[in-house]
């Protein structure tokens, strides 16, 4: 089962994905695996052995907690998915449990790919001038890959703010296995567009 459109896929379009959509494609034991640190995740032998490929990225985007403050928001408005060919609805809440659709243009189609969000973490110390927001996506059946997805932004200890991606993933899909080198390269190219819109979408507020 996979979901594609031949235009942009409307909100009535996303909602009948999610409707039809399985539950999460991957195994509960990794159920919010990308939780665990960066190193972690890409040290994980299991994860490895399992077929599964780590993407990462982490992209300084400013200094101070109001910078912090506006990318939390940015993030919870999907900011980060301001691109020509993916979008999210920017109207969909990221509580853990809810559903939802990454969008994204192939050469001509339209793939409709249903996630649920699986965990959503905000950590502060006022005392060390730091602070954390980050949730995590797993993959549902209907989506060409099966794995998790982090988004978060960081203030550390030296007053700086880093957005970061952290995922794990592997094929779901024929499409996606015969594709497989180019979903891997996609990814890393929407890490960087990705940290390329967040940066732009702060400097311009």
């Amino acid at each position: 089962m996979v979901f594609f459109f031949w235009a942009r896929p409307s909100a009535q379009d996303q909602k009948i994905c999610i409707e039809r959509a399985g539950p999460l494609n991957y195994d509960a034991k990794y159920k919010g695996a990308t939780a665990n640190s960066t190193s972690t995740l890409k040290e994980d032998k299991e994860l490895l052995n399992d077929g599964f490929f780590t993407n990462h990225a982490r992209v300084l985007v400013g200094s101070g907690l109001e910078t912090f403050e506006k990318g939390k928001i940015a993030l919870q408005n999907w900011r980060h998915f301001d691109l020509k060919w993916a979008f999210v609805d920017s109207s969909t809440q990221i509580q853990n449990g809810v559903r939802f659709c990454v969008c994204a243009k192939e050469f001509i189609p339209w793939f409709v790919m249903p996630l649920e969000v699986v965990y959503v973490t905000e950590n502060r110390n006022k005392k060390k001038g730091i602070a954390l927001y980050r949730f995590g996506s797993g993959t549902l059946r209907g989506h060409l890959l099966a794995g998790e997805e982090r988004f978060s932004i960081e203030l550390d200890e030296n007053n700086q703010v880093w957005y970061e991606i952290l995922s794990f993933s592997k094929p779901a899909h024929l499409l996606s296995f015969i594709g497989y080198p180019y979903v891997q390269w996609q990814q890393k190219l929407f890490a960087s567009q990705s940290g390329n819109a967040l940066l732009k979408h702060l400097k311009a507020s």
